[in-house]
C-alpha cells in the first residue's frame, strides 16, 4: 500500500490518479519504495516465528506445561511477562489531582467560530435548490408582468 497523502515529492493528496501520473518518470521506471511500504509475505533471517504450540497455549487450548519444553520455553516466559505487565497497567489509575488539572484546563464554553460567515462552506440540498429555482422563476415572471403593465 502506498501512502499518497504524505509523499516525499509533495505530489500526494486526495487525487491519487493525478499524483501518480505526475510522479511517474519519463524513462518509464518505477520510483523506489518508500520506507513506509512493507512487503508482505517475506521473512527476515533474524525474525522469530512462534510455534503453533505457543499459539495454542495463548488461545487457551494447551496447558502451560505442554508448551514449556525446548525452544518454546523462552516464548512462554516472554508472554507470561507481557501478561504480568498488562495486568499491572490495567490496574493503574490516574491520580485525582491530575484528573482535576486536566478537567480544569478544558474550556468551559464552546469555541467561537473564527471564520466569518461569508467565508464558510455553503451547503445546499437538491430539494432546497429546486425550491429556490422555482421561487426565482416566480419572482422573475412577476417582475416581467409588472414591467409589461407599467409599459402600457
Amino acid at each position: 500500500m502506498v501512502d499518497d497523502l504524505r509523499s516525499e515529492d509533495g505530489l500526494g493528496g486526495l487525487d491519487g490518479h493525478r499524483a501518480r501520473q505526475q510522479r511517474r518518470p519519463e524513462n518509464g521506471t518505477q520510483r523506489p519504495l518508500a520506507d513506509r511500504e512493507v512487503p508482505l509475505g517475506q521473512q527476515d533471517h533474524d525474525s522469530h516465528v512462534l510455534a503453533p504450540a505457543v499459539h495454542a497455549w495463548l488461545d487457551g487450548e494447551l496447558p502451560e506445561a505442554a508448551v514449556r519444553k525446548g525452544d518454546t520455553a523462552r516464548d512462554v516466559e516472554f508472554w507470561k511477562q507481557i501478561n504480568v505487565e498488562v495486568d499491572q497497567r490495567r490496574r493503574m489509575h490516574t491520580p485525582t489531582y491530575l484528573e482535576a488539572r486536566i478537567m480544569d484546563a478544558l474550556p468551559q464554553t464552546a469555541p467561537a467560530v473564527i471564520t466569518p460567515w461569508w467565508r464558510r462552506e455553503f451547503v445546499i440540498s437538491p430539494m432546497t435548490a429546486v425550491g429556490i429555482a422555482a421561487a426565482l422563476v416566480v419572482v422573475v415572471a412577476a417582475a416581467t408582468a409588472a414591467f409589461m403593465l407599467a409599459a402600457r
